[in-house]
C-alpha cells in the first residue's frame, strides 16, 4: 500500500466515533498530512531513501575527506576519486563500477571504502543500501561454497531491486574460497538486465591483502633508486597486480572470471606507509577524539611501531592499524607526566 493512503487508512477506525464536522476536519488534516508525505524530499528527511537518478556525488567534498583522512596513498586517492565521481555523473553506465583495493593491512583500504560509502549514502556503513561482507564471517565453510553462491546471488538481486544505487563491499578477499566470487559475475557484466533487474548503477568494492608484496617491492625499488613515492604511477603497478592476483591461489580472485572477462574496472594499489604517514595517522586520531595534538604522545606511539625492511626500516609493517590501541595505552600516562613536569 502506498505511504500516503496507508497513513489515512490508519486514521479511519477512529473517525467513526466523531461528529460529522469533526470527521470532516480530521479527514482534511489527514489529507494535508498525506499530501506532505507524498513529497519524497519531506518523507526522506525522516526515513533513509535510495538516491534518485538525479543525485550526484559531491566530488569536492569527497576529495576534501580523502585529503584529511587518507595518508600516503596518492594513487588510491586519484584513481578512486576519478572513478567514483565519473561513475556518479554518468546517467547511463554500461556496467556496475567494480574496484579492487590491494595492499597490506593498515594502509587505508577499509577507510577508503568507508569514505566512499559515506559520500554515496549519508549513513555510510550503517546505511541499508551499503552491504559489507566479511569472508571469514559470512562464508566460513569451504564445503558450503555452492550454498553461499546461491545466497549471495539472491541477496544482491533483492537489494539492487530495492535500490539500484546499492554498494557492496567484500572484505578479506584473500580469505575467500576460490570460485565463490564468480557467482556475482552476471551482475558485473555488460548486461542491460539480469532476470528483470538492472545492476548498472551499483558499486562493488573488493578489499584484499593479496598483491601486497608486489606493491611493496615496487615502492621499495623506487626508494632505492632515489625516486619519490609520488612518482609511482598506476601503470607501474596495475598490470603486474592484476596478473599477480589472478595467479595467486590465496587471493579469492584466483583464476576468477571477473578478471578473465575484464569486469574489474580498477585494481587500486595501496602503498606501504612511511614514518611521516604513521605520524599523520596518530595526529588525526588525536583530533578525532577532540584532543589537541601532542607531539610527545606522537613520539611515544612511534617508538612502539615496527618498520621494514630490517636494514632500512622505511615502512610500517602494520600501517596505521595499531595506532588507536597504542594511543589508548599511552595517552593517560603521557598526559599525566606532562602535567607533572609543568
Amino acid at each position: 500500500m502506498p505511504r500516503a493512503p496507508a497513513l489515512l487508512w490508519l486514521l479511519l477506525p477512529g473517525l467513526a466515533a466523531l461528529e460529522p464536522l469533526s470527521v470532516g476536519i480530521a479527514i482534511g488534516a489527514a489529507s494535508a498530512l498525506t499530501g506532505y508525505l507524498s513529497y519524497p524530499s519531506f518523507y526522506c528527511s525522516y526515513v533513509e531513501c535510495c538516491p534518485g537518478d538525479g543525485h550526484r556525488l559531491n566530488a569536492t567534498a569527497l576529495r576534501a575527506q580523502l585529503d584529511a583522512r587518507l595518508f600516503g596513498q596518492h594513487l588510491a586517492k586519484e584513481v578512486v576519486l576519478k572513478a567514483v565521481a565519473g561513475f556518479s555523473r554518468n546517467r547511463s553506465p554500461k556496467k556496475p563500477l567494480a574496484l579492487s583495493l590491494h595492499g597490506w593491512g593498515g594502509t587505508g583500504k577499509n577507510l577508503l571504502s568507508q569514505i566512499i560509502a559515506e559520500h554515496l549514502h549519508p549513513a555510510g556503513l550503517r546505511s541499508k543500501f551499503v552491504h559489507l561482507f566479511l569472508a571469514t564471517l559470512h562464508f566460513p565453510h569451504e564445503h558450503q561454497v555452492k550454498l553461499y553462491q546461491e545466497q549471495l546471488q539472491k541477496w544482491i538481486q533483492g537489494n539492487v531491486s530495492a535500490c539500484p544505487h546499492s554498494v557492496f563491499i567484500f572484505d578479506e578477499m584473500d580469505k575467500l574460497h576460490p570460485g565463490l566470487i564468480d557467482a556475482i559475475k552476471p551482475f558485473l557484466d555488460y548486461y542491460e538486465q539480469v532476470n528483470g533487474v538492472s545492476y548498472r548503477k551499483a558499486i562493488f568494492i573488493f578489499l584484499s591483502n593479496a598483491g601486497a608484496n608486489l606493491i611493496n617491492k615496487v615502492a621499495l625499488d623506487f626508494w632505492r633508486s632515489g625516486k619519490q613515492r609520488e612518482e609511482i604511477q598506476l601503470k607501474d603497478l596495475e598490470p603486474v597486480l592484476s596478473v599477480g592476483v589472478f595467479n595467486n591461489k590465496n587471493s579469492g580472485l584466483w583464476h576468477s572470471s571477473l578478471i578473465d572477462r575484464n569486469l574489474i574496472d580498477y585494481f587500486v594499489p595501496f602503498l606501504p606507509l612511511e614514518h611521516k604517514h604513521v605520524k599523520m595517522c596518530i595526529r588525526a586520531e588525536m583530533i578525532s577524539r577532540g584532543h589537541a595534538v601532542n607531539e610527545k604522545v606522537v613520539e611515544v606511539v612511534m617508538d612502539e611501531m615496527t618498520f621494514f625492511p630490517k636494514e632500512e626500516k622505511i615502512y610500517s609493517d602494520k600501517g596505521c592499524k595499531t595506532v588507536q590501541a597504542k594511543l589508548n595505552f599511552h595517552w593517560d600516562t603521557v598526559m599525566r607526566d606532562t602535567k607533572a613536569e609543568g
